[in-house]
């Protein structure tokens, strides 16, 4: 199905505040408060919109070290790669990971309570698993721009 521009605008009212009511949006986009619901359940019904959540503070829930953490596989086979994507989706500090084209396999996103903890994760995790290389950490000292709304 194609996007109208009202489904555009909708799309980028609920990406700035997804607890918008149906009123709220249809009075932000100039449209009734059933056609605001009824084009936002549409959306949600074909997939447009994944999923609502809460965005944390990760500072207020005690989460003081975020990292990015390149990863350089020592054999590309693909149980390697399947025990190495297992590893990321049960291990709570990867709270993002992408494969990559270029030097590095993998790119962790990391969130940890402080720097012992990181180094637990790197030393005792990642460079012991047998599919891992090389790891490459990079702390954040400070985020410039928060993950931001697509731009639809």
């Amino acid at each position: 199905m194609q996007l109208d521009p009202s489904d555009l605008r909708l799309l980028a009212a609920l990406q700035r505040d997804s607890t918008q009511t149906a009123q709220e949006l249809g009075d932000a986009l100039h449209m009734s408060a059933s056609q605001a619901g009824r084009r936002r359940q549409r959306l949600e019904t074909e997939g447009y919109i994944a999923a609502y959540r809460a965005h944390l503070s990760p500072e207020k829930v005690g989460l003081t070290v975020e990292a990015f953490i390149q990863i350089v596989m020592a054999t590309h086979t693909e149980e390697n790669a399947r025990d190495f994507v297992r590893l990321t989706r049960t291990r709570p500090e990867v709270v993002g990971a992408w494969t990559l084209t270029g030097e590095a396999d993998y790119l962790l996103r990391i969130y940890c309570a402080d720097l012992t903890a990181l180094n637990n994760l790197v030393q005792q995790v990642l460079l012991p698993h047998p599919a891992v290389s090389r790891v490459q950490s990079q702390i954040v000292m400070e985020r410039v721009k928060s993950d931001a709304p697509l731009p639809v």
